[in-house]
């Protein structure tokens, strides 16, 4: 991995910044040592003490510029431990967007080829892979994987394949011949039609395992009175596809 960028915490202020970095709050102006590492505190010219932390993958959620609705920490969770990702697979990825799922291949140890057919979303997820110290692990491509097929199954095979888009089942059907094999397949679809048809395809072409998963999470509320789930609504995110090669 490349520098990665460190968190500065004070109380329930947090900024995400880079080692040389000078940035300016309410508490004075940060100016954050080329020199920095976990564990320093780094105080602000008008005496505020900032704590300074290594960057964990929850805060990539939290901080790195966004240029849609990232995938939620509870379905990346998911995509890491069906897949088995890890350090010296290759995988394919398409969806970049704001690229939280392909930061946490790369800071998993794996190489990450990904595409994304928005020029100002590539710009973005190319800067929050710096962000997140994996610039040397993730290649974003700016264009549309459908119409890269035939030379990516050239280039590969891949490990794993992962796939945020709409036009995901156009891509399944050459999961044969992109994966490994044993290699996994992970489909993200926001509704369950898109999700459909990818499993009917998967199938058609001969894949394995295929299971089609959604994540439902309760927050838990303790108070005096007793202990029961939050009555906050329950939030749909999407609908997890996986799938094996042959």
């Amino acid at each position: 991995m490349t520098d990665a960028a460190y968190l500065l915490v004070h109380e329930d202020r947090e900024y995400l910044l880079e080692p040389g970095e000078e940035f300016g709050t309410d508490l004075g102006v940060i100016e954050v040592p080329e020199d920095v590492s976990a564990g320093d505190e780094v105080e602000t010219h008008l005496g505020t003490v900032f704590e300074v932390r290594a960057l964990r993958g929850p805060d990539l959620f939290n901080h790195l510029d966004r240029t849609g609705a990232p995938m939620m920490p509870r379905d990346v969770g998911l995509v890491m431990g069906h897949t088995g990702a890890s350090g010296g697979d290759r995988v394919l990825d398409a969806g970049t967007g704001t690229g939280i799922l392909a930061a946490y291949l790369g800071r998993a140890g794996a190489d990450v080829t990904s595409y994304e057919v928005d020029d100002e979303f590539a710009d973005v997820a190319r800067e929050n892979m710096v962000t997140a110290g994996v610039a040397d692990r993730v290649d974003v491509r700016t264009g549309d994987l459908t119409e890269s097929l035939d030379a990516l199954a050239d280039e590969g095979p891949f490990d794993v394949l992962t796939l945020d888009t709409g036009d995901a089942p156009a891509v399944v059907d050459r999961a044969d011949d992109l994966l490994a094999s044993g290699g996994h397949l992970a489909v993200y679809s926001p509704f369950v039609e898109g999700t459909r048809e990818a499993a009917l395809v998967a199938r058609e072409a001969g894949l394995s395992e295929i299971e089609t998963l959604e994540t439902i999470q309760r927050e838990m509320d303790f108070s005096d009175r007793g202990s029961r789930p939050s009555t906050a609504g329950v939030g749909h995110t999407g609908y997890l596809l996986f799938a094996r090669a042959p």
